[in-house]
């Protein structure tokens, strides 16, 4: 028998053993990065189903570093940052998202559906700033450089500085970019990007985040910022989510569909500025246009007041925007009622019915209800609330509201209502929206300056409301 020399054939037999477990594939989930030795339906970790593929277990092809000499350790009061360094795109909603403009050396992820406007966006984002005389980089792995010399036409992106590079492997990306030693880096998308040191399949977590990492530190070395395009999966995450959003600075998502013009770019995480800021944009045959009004651009006009219809005042980073409620409420005569709901919580809505049954003595337990915010616009902060129920009793009580009335505060399980963030600000971008009326939460009566031209009515619990919003 042939063994290994100065061993037994069981120790021999133990070390081929080790070997050959430490080579064993493994599993990875696609969509946090959590590692398992056997298939799993759910993760533990993000608990999502169906998201663990087999891979080869590898190490880090080529280990990045920050510097290529040895580390050095300084002092805070040696660092120089000054924030009027950020470079400004030249679009007002993208500064705004992104906390006054782009800061060199930072990682910035885009997100959203496939058509939904991701690369028509930073192909206009880069063309102010080549106009402005920075070298900008566009790299492409899905698109040929003809479909991206025809989006460019219809959208005026031509300057000479924008430079296209159609190239999926990793190294050759990397030596390019000391090459041409660009200003700005765009990748379109991370997906599609490969390392040939790695034999993980592409568009894989490991193949994600071996690439995004060396692309992260490629432009944190040169101070250079770098966009991340990101696809998102079925269901409507960014693949490889986790692991994306821990490495980078920024992350915004694309929000909206096909039935509306409007595109919103909201900032899940900052580094950099505040977090939850949206930027607004309408989509035409030029591009994506910014939009300076997002309230007038969400609200019906030219209409009667009808029931069932409520303005709030809601809060989306530092932006205060007016979003119209419509609610239908109608009887059910077939046993179990429908709860249909777009644009808000449908949970809180059902904790909102239950509340207003209980409180206020209305059964909506036996009806279909079927809420709306207009504009296909997502809100998910309590204030919209007291906007939630009055839409409900209005639909209920089949009386409409008058048209310059606006309303917001958080709703309590015992039918309190509670006061909001920035309630000044949302009282005067009401007023300069054209409302005259405005319920708002008693405790905040005390902290809002005197409005000209403003009736501030102010209620505590959900009993006061109706005498307050038909009056």
């Amino acid at each position: 028998m042939l063994t290994l020399t100065g061993e037994s054939p069981i120790v021999a037999a133990k070390i081929t053993g080790a070997s050959m477990k430490k080579s064993r594939a493994h599993f990875l989930c696609q969509n946090c990065g959590y590692q398992s030795p056997k298939w799993l339906g759910k993760c533990p970790a993000c608990e999502q189903w169906h998201q663990f593929a087999e891979e080869e277990p590898v190490v880090a092809a080529s280990p990045y570093r920050y510097s290529d000499g040895p580390a050095q350790v300084v002092t805070m009061g040696e660092i120089a940052a000054d924030e009027q360094d950020r470079i400004l795109t030249g679009i007002g909603e993208i500064d705004r998202v992104l906390g006054g403009g782009l800061v060199g050396g930072s990682a910035v992820l885009v997100g959203g559906e496939p058509g939904i406007g991701k690369s028509t966006l930073l192909l206009q984002v880069l063309e102010k700033l080549a106009k402005g005389g920075l070298k900008v980089l566009y790299v492409s792995g899905e698109e040929s450089a003809e479909q991206i010399k025809l989006r460019g036409r219809r959208i005026g992106a031509l300057s000479e500085n924008i430079l296209i590079l159609l190239e999926t492997d990793l190294d050759e990306i990397i030596r390019q970019l000391e090459e041409i030693a660009p200003q700005i880096l765009v990748i379109d998308s991370i997906q599609t990007v490969n390392s040939s040191a790695l034999p993980a399949a592409l568009g894989s977590v490991s193949q994600i985040r071996e690439c995004a990492g060396r692309l992260i530190i490629q432009g944190k070395k040169r101070g250079i910022p770098v966009f991340l395009i990101g696809h998102v999966t079925k269901e409507g995450s960014i693949a490889g989510p986790k692991v994306l959003e821990h490495m980078v600075d920024t992350v915004l998502y694309f929000e909206g569909d096909a039935g509306h013009q409007y595109r919103i770019v909201r900032a899940i995480k900052n580094r950099f500025g505040p977090t939850n800021e949206i930027g607004v944009f309408e989509m035409g045959r030029q591009g994506l246009c910014e939009v300076g009004n997002p309230s007038a651009f969400f609200l019906t006009t030219g209409q009667e007041p009808a029931a069932g219809s409520v303005v709030a005042a809601t809060m989306e980073g530092t932006r205060p925007i007016l979003v119209e409620i419509q609610s239908l409420v109608i009887p059910n005569n077939f046993g179990a009622p429908r709860r249909t709901t777009n644009g808000v919580d449908h949970n809180r809505v059902s904790l909102l019915v239950a509340v207003m049954d209980k409180v206020c003595g209305h059964r909506l337990t036996s009806h279909d209800i079927f809420l709306n915010v207009v504009g296909g616009i997502k809100i998910d902060e309590p204030a919209v609330d007291l906007g939630i129920v009055a839409s409900l009793l209005s639909s209920l009580l089949e009386r409409p509201v008058g048209d310059k009335t606006v309303v917001f505060g958080e709703v309590g399980l015992t039918g309190e209502v509670r006061g909001a963030s920035q309630g000044p600000l949302r009282i005067r971008e009401a007023q300069r929206m054209g409302f005259r009326r405005c319920i708002i939460p008693h405790s905040q009566t005390g902290e809002l300056p005197g409005e000209d031209g403003m009736k501030i009515l102010s209620i505590g619990n959900l009993k006061e409301l109706s005498r307050r919003l038909f009056d």
